[in-house]
């Protein structure tokens, strides 16, 4: 070239491809919020008591007047439900390392099924606390909204 378009520029070699991965690494939050929902899956869907216990701590902690102590409280407590027990999940907070788990707890042999906010704490990776608020879930007819407390439908009509 000449000294009014500048030197000469020489191609680039061809390296390998340019790639952009936009996965990024899993917050704090976001992983803790997976093992809480695995684990109520796991728990209460699947009933697969094995696979469960090592997402509970051994020394767990449990606030909840409706259920015994520790991990193995909760275990019994679920035993005791019949095979229909279910949890559906509508929502996941986590803030550090407490998650909160707001659902519905159904097939428990009561007329009505349960709504739950779970609070759990989270320590090395396992379930080590939780309390709950629970109450029954409103029927349409007692609902002063008009809506479900969960979805798009009521679970009773």
């Amino acid at each position: 070239m000449d000294a009014a378009h500048g030197p000469e520029v020489e191609p680039a070699t061809p390296g390998p491809p340019l790639t952009w991965s936009f996965e990024m690494e899993q917050t704090l939050e976001e992983r803790n919020k997976q093992l809480a929902l695995k684990a109520f899956d796991t728990l209460f869907n699947r009933h697969d008591y094995d696979a469960a216990a090592p997402m509970w701590s051994e020394g767990y902690i449990q606030h909840s007047t409706h259920i015994g102590p520790g991990r193995k409280g909760l275990f019994e407590r679920v035993r005791s439900f019949p095979a229909t027990f279910r949890y559906e999940n509508a929502l996941a907070i986590a803030d550090g390392d407490y998650v909160v788990l707001y659902g519905r707890f159904s097939g428990h042999g009561q007329p009505r099924p349960m709504i739950v906010a779970n609070i759990l704490r989270i320590e090395d990776g396992r379930l080590a606390e939780h309390w709950d608020v629970v109450q029954d879930e409103a029927t349409a007819a007692e609902s002063k909204s008009g809506l479900p407390m969960i979805g798009d439908r009521f679970s009773m009509l």
